[in-house]
């Protein structure tokens, strides 16, 4: 019986370059989910003084700049990965390659309620043309009434 060992060769851990760029990762996700909630805030904008005045410019350019920071960060990451493995380095053997997986892991997500913000940005007038949602017929049966 041998008790001779093979030399393994142990894959090394990612440049410091490649840490500082695998940071951009979590810090594109919160943007993504930073633009979500910034949406959602500026919902406020399609009505004024019972006047539907439709989607305000910034709920369209936070519509659309969410998906796009989370598919860059999914690509970012990949990419990465990708050259990491290719010189034989080990992504997850830091803690910034580990943050940045979990952080991608929330891109579904946001990108599912991304893309429906999305589309309910170019849907149509959601009172069908009569006001704060439909108060006119209120008031026309209030009108029939007297």
């Amino acid at each position: 019986m041998s008790t001779h060992t093979h030399p393994t060769t142990a894959a090394a851990a990612p440049a410091s370059s490649w840490r500082r760029w695998s940071l951009l990762v979590p810090a594109l996700v919160v943007a993504s989910a930073g633009l979500l909630a910034a949406h959602f805030a500026f919902e406020g904008d399609t009505f004024q003084d019972c006047r539907y005045l439709g989607p305000s410019t910034r709920m369209y350019v936070t519509a659309w700049a969410g998906p796009v920071c989370g598919l860059a960060a999914l690509l970012l990451l990949l990419a990465l990965r990708r050259g990491a493995h290719r010189r034989g380095q080990r992504p997850g053997a830091v803690w910034q390659g580990r943050v940045a997986m979990a952080a991608v892991c929330l891109v579904p997500v946001l990108l599912l309620v991304q893309l429906a913000a999305l589309y309910w940005v170019y849907e149509p007038d959601p009172s069908g043309g009569h006001d704060c949602s439909g108060l006119t017929l209120v008031h026309d049966r209030a009108a029939a009434d007297h």
